[in-house]
């Protein structure tokens, strides 16, 4: 299964302008309240440094592309319905919004750092968009809770009676959404209700259950969108003050669109992520076209580095969850069947062994693995070995 990030936030955020600019596909956008009301679905890149010019090789990807040495390896995106507060309760697209984001690894949310629409996505000026950072955790929160409540006291009045495993009859409950038996021993022990009889849990302490078990299986890190306007710069610093153990990376999904489109027309040379472009013939340029793009290089790319559109989805599969990119290979031949080199990348979380990669290339691989080889030292390795990331690994199986 290909990773699925999810594209989170209000109405008006800049979410669907965010997912069109991280994918360049046709999606509606308009400051208009849901104007996602079914998910889109797309490909974004998440970039890597290739590993071909170490192994004497030209990769020639499967899909994506390989650029200057980087290689923009495929991930799927789901741009989600917008959320508004009550959607726990099922206000406006609240129980279609919470079931779709449910798929995803990771989720980005896309805040409106402008401050320029409220909480559901109307105009206004002045809006602290800390407000938007909470309701959107506060709504994900009481989803975890509302399931967690519902029967609780049976549950729990059963599993004191017949001594059960309270820890297991949690992570059942919420197995939907991927909660598993350690995650909730861990958490209880750190809200100290490991040695509380569950039917004396309050309210409260099933809300704080809900919290830590959703910051385990739905992280989010924070896109400020909007960062070329007015007062963003400013709010951005009072989100990083507010919120110091968050990710948060300014963008601007507008004008990360302006420079693909730019690029596809020839005008620049441009690759998604760099910090700046090269006008390729200016005679082809009106005035307003070169200030335009004199703007964006002096007010975002030199400021920030980059759009952040490129740097968001990058963030979110290395730096936050810390994602392992590994390449199939072979010692005496690179190549697939169809004679392409370096084919494919795939996506591992941390500390996922040869075995794990031979699983996740094909399940009758993973069954019938005999061992493997690390392809850039030419050494046999075990099922167990734990592998780094841009590692190239060659799976020798009994599976045909």
């Amino acid at each position: 299964m290909a990773m699925l990030i999810g594209i989170v936030g209000k109405p008006s955020s800049g979410k669907s302008t965010f997912f069109k600019a991280a994918t360049m596909i046709d999606v509606p956008i308009s400051s208009r309240p849901f104007t996602t009301i079914k998910p889109n679905r797309g490909f974004g890149f998440v970039r890597v440094a290739c590993v071909d010019k170490e192994l004497g090789v030209k990769c020639n990807p499967r899909m994506g592309m390989c650029v200057n040495g980087i290689r923009y390896v495929p991930v799927e995106l789901l741009d989600v319905a917008g959320l508004v507060p009550g959607a726990s309760e099922g206000k406006g697209l609240g129980n279609q919004f919470l079931n779709d984001l449910n798929q995803a690894d990771v989720l980005i949310h896309i805040v409106d750092v402008s401050g320029t629409t409220d909480e559901s996505g109307n105009n206004t000026s002045g809006h602290d968009p800390s407000k938007d950072v909470h309701f959107l955790e506060n709504e994900i929160d009481l989803w975890y809770f509302e399931i967690i409540k519902k029967n609780w006291i049976k549950l729990a009045r059963k599993s004191e009676a017949a001594k059960e495993d309270m820890e297991e009859t949690i992570a059942k409950q919420l197995s939907a959404f991927r909660v598993t038996r350690p995650m909730v021993a861990e958490t209880l022990s750190k809200l100290k209700l490991k040695t509380v009889a569950p039917t004396k849990w309050s309210n409260e302490n099933l809300k704080d259950l809900a919290r830590e078990l959703r910051k385990k299986t739905k992280p989010i890190i924070i896109a400020a969108n909007k960062i070329d306007l007015p007062k963003s710069k400013e709010n951005f610093e009072k989100l990083k003050k507010e919120f110091p153990e968050y990710m948060i990376i300014p963008c601007s999904g507008d004008y990360e669109i302006a420079l693909r489109e730019a690029a596809k027309k020839e005008m620049i040379k441009y690759a998604p992520g760099e910090k700046s472009f090269e006008i390729i013939d200016d005679k082809k340029m009106s005035p307003q076209q070169i200030g335009a793009l004199e703007s964006i290089k002096k007010n975002i790319l030199e400021k920030f580095g980059s759009t952040g559109v490129q740097q968001t989805l990058d963030s979110a599969v290395f730096d936050f969850l810390h994602y392992l990119a590994i390449f199939p290979g072979g010692i005496h031949k690179m190549g697939d069947k169809e004679g392409r080199i370096l084919p494919d990348v795939f996506f591992l979380p941390p500390d996922s062994t040869a075995l794990d990669f031979a699983n996740k290339i094909h399940s009758d691989l993973g069954k019938g693995m005999l061992f493997g080889y690390d392809v850039k030292t030419k050494k046999k390795i075990g099922k167990d070995h734990e592998l780094k990331n841009r590692d190239v690994i060659e799976i020798v199986s009994a599976a045909k």
